[in-house]
């Protein structure tokens, strides 16, 4: 039985999200933890600072509406009602610790390459997490 009663699990929905969904589904398949699955998709605007003069609405509305479905992919292997699937926009892991904050979740898992050096410094949203998390994170090591 888990100590946690309610985790969330941060996917970027590469196709190395399913090594995260498995090891979720290892370790909480006997529990009742309520499990909660999130994409976070950083604003076109951030990416690209405004630089481009054309309404990026549409598009980021498509990103949106397709992550919904590859999420809920995930979300009927896990199990987890439609209420506990979550796209968002924002950076990663502002948005993890504002989620971890208001659903008073106990644990945090997403994936990690296992990055370190420059890598790590200016692209890793699971040492971002880490770092800021107000609960217990557990970064799922990404095999190639």
């Amino acid at each position: 039985m888990s100590s946690y009663s309610h985790i969330l699990v941060g996917l970027d929905l590469s196709t190395e999200s399913q090594q995260v969904v498995n090891r979720v589904k290892f370790l909480f398949a006997d529990s009742t933890t309520k499990i909660s699955i999130c994409h976070i998709l950083e604003p076109l605007a951030f990416a690209y600072g405004g630089d481009i003069p054309v309404d990026l609405s549409d598009v980021q509305t498509q990103l949106k509406d397709q992550a919904v479905e590859r999420l809920a992919i995930y979300g009927a292997q896990l199990n987890i009602d439609s209420i506990d699937q979550h796209v968002i926009l924002g950076h990663p892991a502002q948005e993890m610790h504002t989620m971890a904050t208001n659903e008073n979740i106990g644990l945090i898992v997403v994936g990690s390459h296992g990055r370190h050096g420059l890598s790590l410094i200016f692209g890793s949203t699971s040492n971002s997490v880490l770092h800021g998390a107000s609960c217990d994170v557990l970064a799922v090591r990404i095999t190639e």
